[in-house]
């Protein structure tokens, strides 16, 4: 147990740098900075007061980040997931999913079942059902909805809400879930509402794969890039910035990013069954 320190506490020997020295070094606003921690590439440790504090690795980390979307033109979630896959970002900042992946893994030991019987009812293997309880893989919004049916939860459970309305949620206090490779469910509101609203970020060429259905209702504003979704797999819509949608969520529904730059959504479920 000596490796383990309290999250905040300074290492003896790190050199540490605020939000501000690295914006200036990495020639990035703080905001950037804060939106690349939403999205894996950085864990920067916290003082007491929540400060955060960064080390020169994530420096190079972000300085990487910046040349490969200048000089590469990829989005933000195409450059994690690079980095990721080239081992260049730690496991526990480039898999925020581990904490969805800890809860579900908890519900299935509270009801003693295997890997083996929750893959065999959900049509999901047990190699990938394995890795996504480890954190080593996200699951798609399709397959998160299989697993929730599957253990009479909602997806809403698995960002680990408050209970209580905290009325207004700053960018950087959202519950976040990672929904698949590509796909970021950013939760916007929670503590007994009857509505369940999120950002949805979601990179080219991602979506929700398979088609799914639950109680409910749906609307969807693009807030950013495009979307189609398809109703009953068969009638598809093709949505731009500025659209709105509205359907039932009885209707078994899939949607994709069919274009070249991520599309957000705000995304508004009702009630918060999802």
């Amino acid at each position: 147990m000596s490796g383990l320190r309290p999250r905040g506490q300074k290492p003896q020997g790190q050199a540490y740098l605020k939000i501000g020295d690295v914006a200036r070094l990495v020639g990035i606003s703080p905001s950037a900075l804060r939106t690349w921690e939403r999205l894996g590439l950085t864990r920067p440790e916290r003082t007491g007061s929540r400060y955060r504090l960064y080390t020169h690795k994530d420096v190079r980390l972000l300085k990487r980040a910046k040349f490969l979307r200048r000089v590469r033109g990829l989005n933000p979630p195409a450059i994690v997931h690079l980095l990721k896959r080239k081992g260049q970002i730690r496991a526990e900042a480039a898999h925020p999913s581990g904490t969805t992946g800890r809860r579900l893994r908890s519900r299935r030991l509270e009801k003693h079942l295997s890997l083996a019987t929750v893959a065999r009812a959900t049509g999901i293997s047990v190699g990938f059902l394995s890795a996504v309880e480890r954190g080593q893989m996200s699951a798609s919004v399709s397959t998160l909805r299989k697993l929730a049916g599957f253990y009479n939860i909602n997806i809403l459970s698995l960002f680990d809400p408050a209970p209580t309305n905290p009325f207004r949620v700053r960018p950087d206090e959202r519950k976040v879930l990672e929904a698949g490779t590509g796909v970021r469910m950013e939760l916007l509101a929670w503590g007994n509402a009857v509505m369940e609203p999120h950002l949805f970020r979601i990179a080219p060429g991602r979506g929700s794969e398979e088609a799914y259905s639950h109680e409910g209702e749906e609307f969807l504003y693009i807030l950013r890039g495009r979307l189609e979704i398809w109703l009953n797999d068969g009638e598809v819509h093709r949505l731009s910035a500025g659209d709105s949608f509205y359907f039932e969520s009885n209707t078994p529904h899939r949607w994709t990013n069919p274009g070249k730059k991520e599309t957000c959504v705000l995304w508004v479920n009702t009630p918060p069954t999802f």
